[in-house]
């Protein structure tokens, strides 16, 4: 008996649950001077249409710009704008790269990370010498 809407039995399409969130109005901004403040970029990515965020990547020890940030833009078609108008604009002596920023990749929890090789475990693990010597 054929499965289907007609008998009365849900049909799951995963062709239509691809990736639906719209990261197409978030931008990927490299190559930025480490002096560069989130309201500098509001301030520049304001030419193009409506910033609904800006997020600088700052290193969690020191609090310094890492040189790069995600601007969110009001709509893909101000997105594109901004790619159009800013991509290889110079800004504080560099050439500033403007892209649409790719999904995160996913991480991984276990000792063994993407490098290979596992780096992980305690002190205990470290010090051992070898074998079950008891003295």
């Amino acid at each position: 008996m054929p499965a289907g809407p007609d008998k009365g039995l849900a049909v799951f399409d995963f062709n239509q649950f691809k990736w639906e969130t719209r990261m197409d109005k978030k931008l990927y901004v490299g190559n930025l001077s480490y002096s560069t403040t989130e309201e500098d970029l509001r301030s520049l990515f304001g030419q193009a249409g409506t910033v609904v965020s800006v997020s600088l990547i700052k290193d969690r020890d020191t609090g310094r710009s890492k040189g790069f940030a995600f601007v969110e833009m009001g709509s893909q078609s101000e997105a594109e704008q901004a790619i159009k108008l800013l991509n290889g604009m110079r800004v504080s002596e560099r050439e500033i790269k403007v892209n649409i920023a790719r999904p995160p990749e996913e991480r991984s929890f276990s000792r063994f990370d993407a490098r290979g090789g596992g780096r992980g475990g305690s002190n205990r693990d470290r010090n051992r010498r070898g074998g079950s010597r008891r003295y």
